[in-house]
């Protein structure tokens, strides 16, 4: 459950830094309390996870979902460089994700 609810903030956290973007530096309403909301959420099922998993493992793999979700969505949604490199490296995130989640000691 706790690797579900990690996975849920770090959707929230790929929510709330787009969020930023079409709030056009926090002075649109609505896009704002959106983004207030995703914060406050992600932050919140980041604590609940917390409680059963490592902090350090937890954090990484939040930031990370949140890293690559935010850089897949600018290249989608924003016309940010797709170039090879920056999607290896992306990638890169992935696998560590991926290697903190399998090495987390059964947590």
């Amino acid at each position: 459950m706790s690797w579900y609810l990690l996975f849920l903030a770090g959707l929230f956290e790929i929510g709330w830094a787009i969020g930023l973007e079409y709030s056009d530096g926090l002075t649109e309403p609505l896009p704002t309390l959106g983004t207030v909301v995703a914060i406050v959420v992600s932050f919140v099922l980041l604590a609940q996870a917390i409680k059963n998993l490592p902090v350090g493992t937890a954090y990484a793999v939040w930031t990370g979902i949140g890293a690559v979700g935010t850089a897949t969505l600018g290249i989608v949604l924003f016309d940010e460089p797709a170039t090879l490199t920056r999607i290896a490296f992306l990638g890169v995130i992935v696998v560590g994700i991926v290697g903190l989640h399998l090495t987390s000691g059964g947590h």
